[in-house]
């Protein structure tokens, strides 16, 4: 089964269907949005940042501790992980509702 990929660009042509906006408007805000975002979580210089969007999930800046006995797994070669932040997404409760009832096809 191939994965079905959606770019901005189609994001973009939902919004217009579903708003009535001309595609270049909802481009616009779209990136207006994101921008938002994306400053939001890297501007702030405390070890957690948390975006909670109702009935969509929530976007959350996490530290990861480093990992002195990491193993390349190409050469086998024992290599040392800096700590570093990273980005986390929960579900909310509409769409953790729909994933618990998607069923999986056996292979």
């Amino acid at each position: 089964m191939e994965k079905k990929t959606f770019t901005k660009k189609d994001v973009a042509k939902h919004i217009r269907e579903r708003s009535g906006l001309r595609i270049y408007e909802s481009e616009k805000y779209m990136d207006e949005i994101f921008a938002a975002m994306l400053d939001l979580l890297m501007d702030d210089p405390s070890d957690r940042v948390r975006i909670e969007i109702r009935n969509f999930g929530v976007f959350e800046v996490k530290n990861s501790k480093a990992k002195p006995q990491a193993r390349n797994p190409k050469t086998n070669e024992v290599i040392y992980v800096p700590p570093r932040k990273k980005v986390h997404f929960r579900p909310g409760k509409k769409l953790k509702a729909y994933l618990s009832k998607a069923r999986i096809p056996q292979a």
